[in-house]
């Protein structure tokens, strides 16, 4: 085959295990065969209205097999795949649609509203998700496309400001497979559930794309219950999952988590932040170990990696380098940290991209600066503190606002925080709770817990209850949208 990226994967898998069942989604089953046929007729139709190599094809929409039907079209012509977020307001789309140039729109029928919205004059060709698989012949293709080419462009969550492009390359969707399967213990027999959005970088690098290149089953589930993933990993006996901590906080209070029949996973991935001690404690009484990750979307996204065997010992850590990934912690100097000594997350690999879509900007002397702040232990494990962005100073102290919702996290009456600065006139910014109750609990109490753990300057100087905390599409807290409605 002259095509060496994503594209050629349905045909390589098609001639090695035809039968075998690649993607489910409710009812229906497709095997390797099936999806491969299925994305040739994808990729001829979207040749057929003029996409070409290079070319941005976005998608909009929930988990679905359309979104790997066009990933694998799109790789097959050489074309450049867009996933886009499924919760965006047509302002949002727009920004991302013009940004990257997208000259087709696959979507759902869920985001009909938000697409309608969209200026006619400006916006691309726009097609249902079954459009491109209704009229179209399978006929092979093989383009050449090297490892280096770029394959898609994934939207970062735009904390810092409008969302950025980050461009990823075949060769760091595979090189980042090839770190999962090291580590992560892959086998062909796996059967993943992908309930996280595959329009972010973990759930496809981490869970969909090592499955399918192992020649596992993926699930797919359009939104998160935490009653249906219960009933999914029984009635399909799935043996991998991945989700955050919010996610598996809300599986593990479902009415049903005790009776529920677990007995077919075998690896627990979890990503976004560090897993709270109790959720550990409650998935090892259920026999579940956490496989634990540190990672970001300009890098495919695997960076760190905490195994089940260290998962009680280095509690708190992100674990080391992924196989194929370096990951150094420096001081602005890029001097390397002491054990214990704060700074700054670089990382350098083949799962780095090359850059921004549009901006060329991308890793520094080869080593993408993360924005995250972290310390390292005399083994080299890692133990990611905050993000430089999240950090603010009181009366000239650096504080980390995860440090302290660690120690809120400890308390049995807290569900769910976030620490935030906001203005001070005597310390600059000092800072505030903002705090989601599983059972009545004072701020008096709340505080003196912190006074208790912490330094002075790092408790907050309030607590503010709610009964919801913001968060993004990948099921983090999004404190921007926290420092804007509280700050």
């Amino acid at each position: 085959m002259r095509n060496q990226g994503l594209g050629s994967w349905p045909r390589r898998r098609a001639r090695m295990t035809p039968a075998r069942i690649a993607v489910v989604h409710g009812s229906t089953e497709l095997t390797y065969h099936e999806l491969h046929e299925r994305s040739l007729r994808v990729a001829n139709g979207l040749r057929e209205i003029g996409v070409r190599r290079g070319d941005r094809v976005a998608y909009f929409g929930h988990n679905h097999p359309a979104y790997l039907e066009v990933l694998f079209a799109c790789g097959m012509l050489g074309a450049i795949f867009v996933p886009v977020s499924s919760r965006l307001t047509t302002a949002e789309l727009d920004h991302v649609l013009r940004d990257c140039g997208a000259r087709v729109l696959v979507h759902g029928p869920a985001q009909e509203t938000v697409v309608d919205g969209l200026d006619p004059q400006l916006a691309p060709r726009r097609f249902g998700l079954f459009d491109l698989l209704a009229r179209n012949s399978s006929e092979l293709i093989d383009e050449p496309v090297e490892l280096s080419a770029p394959c898609l462009v994934m939207y970062t969550s735009g904390s810092t400001g409008r969302p950025k492009g980050a461009v990823l390359t075949h060769g760091n969707l595979t090189w980042n497979c090839v770190n999962v399967l090291v580590e992560s213990d892959i086998a062909q027999d796996e059967v993943a559930l992908a309930v996280a959005p595959l329009f972010h970088a973990a759930a496809l690098g981490m869970v969909c794309l090592p499955t399918l290149l192992k020649g596992g089953t993926v699930v797919l589930q359009e939104k998160f219950d935490p009653g249906a993933v219960l009933e999914v990993i029984e009635q399909r006996r799935v043996t991998l999952v991945f989700g955050v901590p919010t996610m598996y906080d809300a599986v593990a209070a479902h009415p049903r988590w005790e009776e529920a029949d677990l007995s077919s996973v075998r690896t627990v991935l979890c990503g976004g932040a560090p897993v709270p001690t109790e959720t550990i404690r409650r998935y090892r009484d259920r026999g579940l170990a956490f496989v634990q990750g540190y990672g970001m979307t300009e890098a495919a996204p695997g960076v760190l990696l905490l195994d089940r065997d260290h998962l009680l010992t280095k509690s708190g850590s992100a674990g080391v380098p992924s196989f194929f990934t370096d990951v150094r912690v420096v001081r602005p100097d890029l001097t390397e940290v002491s054990p214990g000594e704060k700074g700054e997350i670089v990382v350098s690999g083949p799962n780095v991209m090359p850059g921004y879509w549009g901006s060329g900007s991308g890793p520094l002397d080869g080593w993408f600066h993360s924005g995250d702040v972290a310390t390292v232990d005399s083994d080299g494990y890692v133990y990611v503190v905050d993000r430089l962005k999240d950090m603010f100073i009181s009366g000239g102290e650096n504080v980390y606002p995860a440090e302290v919702e660690n120690v809120l996290l400890g308390h049995d009456a807290v569900a769910a925080c976030a620490v935030i600065g906001v203005p001070d006139a005597k310390w600059g910014e000092v800072g505030k709770a903002l705090v989601v109750l599983s059972r009545p609990c004072s701020e008096a109490e709340l505080l003196g817990l912190l006074r208790e753990r912490l330094s002075a300057y790092k408790v907050p100087k309030s607590v503010r209850f709610t009964t919801a905390l913001p968060t993004t599409g990948s099921g983090k807290l999004d404190k921007t949208e926290i420092r804007r409605l509280y700050g």
